[in-house]
C-alpha cells in the first residue's frame, strides 16, 4: 500500500454520519421536493433532526454554474507533474483505477491531471445522471423556449409507481408537510409523488425504483411530446401494446442520443438499461452500461458551462447533485465538511469462494467496482478552491468505500497545498481525517 495511504487505513476514526440535503434547503417553494423542507425545518430546530454542515447551507441562488464565462473551455492537456502526484496516491493498485482531476480554482489557468482516463467499466448508479440527462433533454426538446412550462411539468406532474419500480432496497426519505413527519421507506407500487420528488430520490439516496420511474417518464415525454403526461391507463396500454423493438428504439432515442448530442462519446459513456429487474423486463435497452473518468469529467465540465442540454437544465442538474442526503464514500471525507459538494457515486461488487477471504460490503474479490464523481467548492461560501474529480476503480479485496474516502481527503489536501499562496490555509494531519461511516 502507498505510504501516503497507510495512515488513512490504519488511523480511521469512527465519526457520526454527516447529513446533507441533495437540493438547497430553501428549494421547497420552487420545486416541491418535500424532503428538502423537512431538512430545512430540522436545521432550524423546528422539528427533530440533524443540523447541516457548513458546506450544505448554500441557498438555491448560490448553487449556480461557475463557468458561464468560460463556455469555450475544453479539457487541457494533462499536466505531467500534477498527474504524477495524483498517480502516486493510487499506490501499487494504480492499474485498477481511472481518474481525472480538473483544478478550476483559477479558471483562466486550469490544471488537469489524468491517469487511465479511458479505462472503461460499469459505473453503477453514476449512470443515473444519464437518466436525468435524458429527461432534461426531452423537456428542452418539447418546450425549448418555455422554461416556466418545464418547471410546471417537474413540479406538478404526479408520477404513480408501477411495476417498473420493482424492486429496490434503498429507502427514500419523505416528509409529510402537513403533519411535519419524516418517514423512510422503500418505494412501493402505487407510491405517488411529483416528478421533482422522484428525481430527488433517484439522486439523493440513489433509489433504483425512483430511477426507473424517472426513466419511464423520460421515455413517455419523448413519445408524447406536448401531450405529456398521458393518463395512467394510456401509460399501461402503451407499454403493453408497443412492440419490444419499438420500445428499445425509444429507449435509445431517449438515453443514447442525448449523450452524443451533448458532445460526449457514446462509446465512452452509456446507460444501457433500466436500474430495476422489472424495468429491464418491460424494456430492453439494447446495450451495456459503462463510463470512463474522462467522459464523466467532460459531462461535468459541460454542466458547469451551462452546455449540458442548456443553461436551465445544467443548473437544475447541478442543484440536484448538491450533496446527497448523507455524505458517503468519497464525499464522506471530513476534510470536505466545509465544502459545497456536488456528488454521485455507484458501486457493483461480487464475490467468489476464496480460501482465507471473507466477502464484505464494497469488498468483492470477483469484481469490486466503485465510482465517484464530485465537484468541490471550498469553503462553500467563498470558493477559494474549485475542482472536479471523476474516479472509477476495481481494486479487489479492499473496502472501496473507504479507499475512495481516503483519496477524497488526500486530493483535497493536495489542492489546499497547491493554492496555499492564494489564501491563508493550515491543513491538519490527513491521517486524522477519515470517517468510515457509510449509508445503506
Amino acid at each position: 500500500m502507498n505510504n501516503f495511504l497507510k495512515p488513512l487505513f490504519t488511523a480511521v476514526l469512527m465519526l457520526s454520519p454527516i447529513m446533507a440535503s441533495a437540493y438547497p434547503l430553501d428549494g421547497y417553494e420552487e420545486t416541491g421536493i418535500r424532503r428538502v423542507e423537512g431538512a430545512r425545518l430540522a436545521h432550524e430546530g423546528l422539528i427533530h433532526g440533524s443540523k447541516q454542515p457548513a458546506g450544505a447551507l448554500l441557498s438555491t441562488e448560490q448553487v449556480d454554474l461557475r463557468l458561464l464565462n468560460h463556455r469555450d473551455m475544453d479539457l487541457p492537456d494533462p499536466d505531467p507533474e500534477f498527474t504524477r502526484e495524483i498517480k502516486k496516491l493510487l499506490g501499487k493498485e494504480a492499474s485498477r483505477y481511472g481518474i481525472s482531476v480538473l483544478d478550476l480554482s483559477n479558471p483562466d489557468k486550469p490544471r488537469f491531471a489524468e491517469y487511465r482516463g479511458d479505462y472503461r467499466q460499469n459505473v453503477g448508479s453514476v449512470g443515473k445522471i444519464v437518466g436525468a440527462l435524458g429527461l432534461f433533454q426531452a423537456l428542452a426538446d418539447t418546450w425549448p423556449d418555455d422554461l416556466e412550462k418545464r418547471r410546471q411539468i417537474l413540479k406538478n406532474t404526479i408520477v404513480t409507481a408501477d411495476d417498473f419500480s420493482v424492486s429496490d432496497h434503498h429507502k427514500v426519505r419523505d416528509f409529510d408537510i402537513e403533519k411535519r413527519k419524516l418517514s423512510r421507506h422503500v418505494i412501493h407500487v402505487g407510491q405517488q409523488a411529483t416528478l421533482w420528488n422522484y428525481l430527488d430520490w433517484m439522486l439523493s439516496v440513489s433509489s433504483n425504483s425512483a430511477a426507473a420511474m424517472v426513466m419511464r417518464e423520460a421515455m413517455l415525454l419523448r413519445q408524447y411530446g406536448k401531450a405529456y403526461p398521458p393518463s395512467e391507463d394510456e401509460i399501461q396500454r402503451f407499454f403493453k401494446e408497443t412492440p419490444r423493438k419499438e420500445l428499445t428504439a425509444l429507449f435509445q432515442r431517449t438515453f443514447f442520443e442525448p449523450v452524443s448530442r451533448n458532445g460526449l462519446d457514446i462509446d465512452q459513456l452509456r446507460q444501457g438499461s433500466f436500474f430495476t429487474h422489472h424495468g429491464k423486463l418491460r424494456v430492453n435497452g439494447g446495450g451495456n452500461s459503462y463510463g470512463t473518468s474522462r467522459s464523466l469529467m467532460k459531462l461535468l465540465l459541460r454542466m458547469e458551462q451551462g452546455r449540458l442540454v442548456d443553461e436551465f437544465s445544467s443548473r437544475q442538474l447541478k442543484r440536484l447533485l448538491y450533496m446527497t442526503e448523507r455524505r458517503i464514500r468519497y464525499a464522506s471525507a471530513p476534510a470536505l465538511r466545509d465544502s459545497a459538494v456536488y456528488f454521485k457515486s455507484g458501486s457493483l461488487y461480487s464475490c467468489m469462494k476464496e480460501e482465507g477471504f471473507t466477502c464484505g460490503k464494497y469488498k468483492g474479490n470477483k469484481r469490486n467496482y466503485m465510482n465517484s464523481i464530485a465537484i468541490m467548492e471550498s469553503p462553500a461560501q467563498t470558493r477559494e478552491l474549485h475542482y472536479i474529480v471523476t474516479l472509477i476503480s476495481n481494486v479487489l479485496r479492499v473496502n472501496s468505500a473507504v479507499a475512495h474516502q481516503s483519496l477524497g481527503t488526500w486530493i483535497h489536501r493536495m489542492m489546499e497545498k497547491a493554492h496555499a499562496g492564494d489564501k491563508s490555509n493550515t491543513a491538519t494531519n490527513p491521517g486524522q481525517d477519515v470517517d468510515q461511516s457509510e449509508s445503506k
